[in-house]
């Protein structure tokens, strides 16, 4: 099943979220978080993807869990790969159990 709507990339809400706070910069943040500035750059743009070590710096900086932050990430990844054209896997059939067997529950 695909989604209608594109998610947001994580690093959209991490923008957002940025912008909420008084003097709160890439780089500041880059520096609070001990990150490179390119790491996170690279994220708040699109173009890298919140790591688990990066959701755990954010968790203990900001308080948004970082289940929140990978589940984000998984969402978006997820909606990425279901957009790629990729040929038609068939079902693996499984065997149909015979009624006469006796059930193990």
């Amino acid at each position: 099943m695909t989604r209608m709507h594109k998610p947001p990339h994580p690093g959209a809400v991490l923008t957002e979220w940025l912008a909420g706070l008084d003097d709160m910069t890439i780089t500041a943040c880059a520096g609070h978080i001990e990150v490179p500035r390119a790491t996170l750059s690279r994220i708040v743009n699109g173009h890298a993807a919140i790591t688990p070590d990066i959701a755990i710096r954010l968790e203990e900086a900001m308080g948004a869990s970082r289940e929140m932050w990978c589940g984000m990430q998984t969402v978006y990844d997820l909606w990425m790969a279901a957009q790629k054209p990729r040929k038609h896997i068939k079902p693996i059939a499984r065997p149909v159990m015979d009624e006469a067997e006796p059930s193990c529950a």
